[in-house]
């Protein structure tokens, strides 16, 4: 990893070990695609592209009887979150300090845990990223109220069945509708989560950064994350006061199955008072 340039920080191994088991921390509860596709590598920082396969003829004059086919590839793209962290603070946790203000650590791993959600789930059409809800050829499943999201889900795990993609299935949710779900209990108190997990053979799974919800299959093989450079912190420079850092990765996606994902709509969440399902897992 000398391409993270992290043994030219100011930074012991003893308070790398800490920052590092924070990343992580914090960074697993909120990477919801890695929980929904098929994760394949760490392949290295090297690893620019994914062989798709596939070839495409070549332009251009050559030589007679021969015919010249270029190979075609995914190029992979790379995620940087820079944060910075004061100079005190790791000279605190070096001492064995239990509580160091690794704050804009916490916000770093937050916002590229956001951008890789989005990235996968929704897409990023300007940068050539293909993402589930974009390449679903089902229609978007609108839920009018929270109640009748199991309505929904069900009739996208239908119309699952129907094009032939086994389950088990997950639901993806942005956070304020995954909010929305923990907080709901249907007639007679059951739980709004529990009753959708059964739909689903699966469960509900909070994706912040998601723009509404998806339901996914997870049988396998159809929505395929290669990763290059895993998610790691690497160092940039220092001053007096400061050290900066970053969080980085690379990755390209595929969708090989479009039609195993139907795009559904819950309702804005609100925050009046309801009832209470208990806490979300």
């Amino acid at each position: 990893m000398d391409h993270l340039q992290r043994r030219h920080a100011p930074i012991t191994d003893d308070v790398w070990a800490v920052l590092d088991d924070e990343a992580r921390e914090r960074l697993t509860p909120v990477l919801a695609v890695r929980r929904l596709v098929d994760f394949r590598g760490p392949a290295g920082w090297r690893r620019s592209a994914t062989n798709l396969g596939r070839t495409e003829r070549l332009p251009g004059a050559h030589v007679d009887g021969v015919r010249v086919l270029g190979r075609r590839v995914l190029p992979l793209i790379e995620l940087r979150a820079s944060f910075a962290l004061a100079r005190e603070e790791l000279c605190d946790a070096d001492r064995g300090a239990a509580d160091p203000d690794l704050g804009a650590l916490d916000d770093a791993a937050r916002r590229i845990a956001e951008a890789e959600n989005v990235a996968v789930l929704d897409g990023w059409g300007a940068d050539g990223v293909v993402g589930v809800r974009a390449a679903s050829p089902h229609e978007e499943i609108p839920a009018e109220s929270f109640e009748s999201l199991p309505a929904a889900v069900a009739a996208a795990v239908t119309a699952l069945v129907g094009s032939g993609v086994g389950g088990p299935y997950a639901l993806a949710l942005g956070s304020p509708e995954f909010t929305g779900v923990a907080e709901t209990a249907e007639h007679g108190g059951y739980p709004l989560l529990d009753h959708l997990d059964r739909i689903l053979d699966g469960s509900v799974i909070r994706a912040p950064g998601l723009g509404g919800g998806l339901v996914i299959s997870l049988r396998g093989g159809d929505f395929l994350f290669d990763c290059g450079q895993d998610l790691s912190l690497g160092y940039t420079h220092h001053d007096a006061d400061d050290v900066h850092l970053y969080l980085e990765e690379s990755f390209s996606f595929r969708v090989a199955t479009p039609e195993a994902a139907v795009p559904v709509r819950p309702p804005v969440h609100s925050a009046a008072p309801g009832p209470q399902a208990p806490s979300p897992r």
